[in-house]
């Protein structure tokens, strides 16, 4: 898409806003084009039949407002002429003017009338097209690769849509209900200028629309650059303060309060300073747009007055231009604003179209079928990958997960397990060697299939603001109530929603905040036995509990995974004793396997982290039962030191 095509997938900032995974701005006319579609919508008749009444409606509203001056003019001569004869308020001549002034006043409501009637059009054809656009953009979204979510910023990316809504309006209603009647008025005005007086006069009006338009179009696109900078200034203030707000809690722990709001401010001073100027910018331009047309205005004013007294022209001839070039002047005011707008509204949606622009890392074939799921039997034949050429994670890697079977991933950070887990779900496509379930490649079929066969209990579990209820069936929408709790009562979740005031219309917060990392889990794991998927992953799903939860969540978990292919990424290894098969990463690389007593035997890699973290356990019961016994002398009041919270 011209300037907005995206090469590569690195981080970068744009004019348009700073936006931090996206690497480019559509130019002014493919936006033009992108939003077409968006105006003129296929498969909505309606629709288009509505912006045809609108076109429709707004010829005729300028030709009433052409007709109006010509009135005025009209009224003018005949009173000027026929005043001095007028029998009396009741007569024949008065009656006339009356009907004239009478005339000029229902233009002047007619064409208010009409130009609401074509806005009244507009509006829905206007809000479809919002509507059409933030859809697309958020499916758009949901379909990008984990790389671009990885790098984006949501503050700034939550502005950009916020902003390209407000642009698509823009465009359509400065565009479409301003710019084409304000051209279609100028050239019906010169029509009349030629028509009752000389080209001399249209000459005049040409040369002060043209010099009025240059102007205004010099002094926005100065401003323009002015509103860039704002733009980008309000996603970094904005960016800063959603960042601040998600890691409330770690803000707390640092005491970090006075450094957040520095930051915050830093960003928000240079707001105001390009705010300020933003202003001052605008003086400037009304001035100068109001010393461009009162020139012209004069001008052509002093010709009718002249002709009036060599008697070529008459006093409705004097008024009626006077009236026009107020009338004109109105649309033209407007249309500094206009085009400011117009090119505001295109800055907006340079970035949104870029977005759009945006192709995913990871892509379905063409006629991809979907994975049949048979037994579950995944296997990694040679595999290699690597997030960037220059960092290579793992190094032809095989290994297989029999059908039914458990099967551990243990090894050292940064040894490459939860990037396998990625490889599986393929967030991410390997650079050599073959990923298979049940013998298919699972680059050969549908994302979504591959998906829905594979459910994942995280390490770090992140709810939707909502319900609990809401968070359990988000692992199938469509689950019954009684099903929901079906599920919750095996993740040993139900008898602890029961307690809640509001039960399974618990409220968790954000990200799930309001609830234990216990609870959070069980909400997870529940919500995967409600999936049902034939295959699962357990990324490391205990780690960050504390021993007794961990025995507990351990237990739901080996009930969940009976009868399933399963795939556990473990850091603590007396949770993964009982698998048929571990596998032991490092540096990216398969160095041993086999069951957990054939590795200790082995006295290898994995006896040795087995013998680092039983020392540890043994230092933390030890320390444990002195405290016990410190609180039994007398020398410890209880809670002054808890273990394992």
């Amino acid at each position: 898409m011209g300037q907005g095509h995206i090469r590569g997938h690195g981080a970068r900032n744009t004019p348009a806003g700073g936006l931090v995974g996206i690497s480019g701005r559509a130019d002014h006319w493919t936006v033009f084009k992108e939003l077409v579609p968006f105006v003129w919508p296929k498969g909505r008749p309606d629709l288009r039949a509505q912006v045809v009444a609108a076109f429709c409606v707004l010829v005729l509203a300028k030709l009433v407002t052409i007709a109006v001056p010509i009135l005025f003019k009209g009224a003018t001569d005949w009173l000027t002429e026929n005043a001095p004869a007028a029998n009396g308020p009741g007569g024949t001549l008065a009656l006339v003017a009356t009907l004239l002034i009478l005339a000029y006043g229902a233009g002047r409501v007619l064409m208010m009338v009409l130009n609401q009637i074509r806005d009244l059009f507009f509006t829905k054809v206007g809000q479809h097209a919002v509507r059409e656009l933030n859809n697309r953009t958020f499916q758009h979204l949901h379909r990008l690769s984990l790389r671009f979510h990885l790098e984006r910023r949501t503050g700034g990316l939550s502005r950009v849509i916020e902003r390209a809504a407000r642009g698509v309006e823009l465009i359509i209603r400065m565009g479409l209900l301003q710019l084409a009647p304000t051209i279609l008025e100028l050239a019906l005005v010169c029509a009349v200028l030629l028509y009752y007086f000389n080209w001399i006069y249209v000459a005049v009006v040409l040369l002060t629309v043209a010099a009025y338009m240059w102007f205004t179009f010099a002094a926005s696109e100065w401003r323009i650059a002015i509103r860039r900078e704002m733009n980008e200034s309000d996603n970094d203030a904005n960016t800063k303060a959603i960042d601040s707000l998600l890691n409330f809690e770690t803000v707390k722990y640092f005491g970090n309060e006075a450094m957040e709001s520095r930051r915050f401010d830093s960003a928000m001073a240079r707001y105001e300073q390009a705010a300020i100027r933003t202003y001052y910018s605008l003086g400037v331009l009304n001035s100068g747009q109001s010393l461009i047309f009162t020139i012209g205005m004069t001008i052509v004013m002093w010709l009718a007055a002249r002709g009036v007294m060599e008697g070529t022209h008459t006093v409705g001839d004097f008024v009626m231009i006077n009236a026009m070039m107020i009338q004109l002047y109105m649309p033209l005011n407007f249309m500094g604003m206009v085009y400011r707008e117009i090119k505001q509204g295109l800055v907006d949606l340079e970035t949104m179209f870029a977005l759009l622009d945006e192709h995913p890392e990871v892509e379905d074939k063409p006629g991809a079928p979907a994975l049949a799921v048979t037994r579950g039997n995944i296997r990694f034949d040679k595999v290699s990958f690597a997030y960037d050429p220059e960092r290579q994670i793992l190094h032809d890697v095989s290994f297989e997960v029999p059908a039914g079977k458990m099967v551990a991933i243990v090894g050292p950070s940064g040894a490459g397990k939860s990037t396998i887990s990625r490889i599986l779900f393929r967030f991410y496509d390997i650079q050599s060697g073959r990923v298979t379930i049940d013998g298919q490649d699972i680059r050969d079929v549908t994302q979504a299939s591959l998906r829905s066969a594979i459910g994942v209990v995280p390490q770090d579990t992140v709810l939707f603001n909502d319900t609990i209820l809401y968070n359990i069936r988000y692992g199938r929408p469509s689950a019954k109530d009684a099903e929901v709790k079906e599920a919750a009562a095996l993740a040993q979740i139900d008898e602890f929603i029961k307690t809640l005031p509001d039960g399974y219309g618990t409220m968790v917060g954000e990200r799930g905040l309001k609830l234990s990392g216990g609870e959070k889990q069980r909400v997870a794991i529940a919500r995967t036995i409600l999936k049902g998927p034939p295959i699962l992953m357990l990324d490391e799903a205990t780690s960050a509990l504390d021993s007794h939860t961990e025995k507990e969540i351990q237990d739901a978990l080996d009930r969940v995974a009976e009868n399933r292919t399963t795939l556990v990424i473990a850091h603590r290894l007396s949770t993964i004793v009982h698998a048929d098969n571990i596998l032991v990463l490092e540096k990216g690389r398969l160095v041993e396997q086999g069951t957990h007593a054939e590795l200790i035997a082995k006295d290898g890699l994995y006896a040795s982290l087995w013998n680092r973290q039983r020392q540890a356990e043994k230092a933390r019961e030890e320390l444990a039962q002195a405290l016990e016994e410190a609180q039994k002398a007398g020398a410890l009041l209880p809670g002054d030191i808890r273990i394992g919270e």
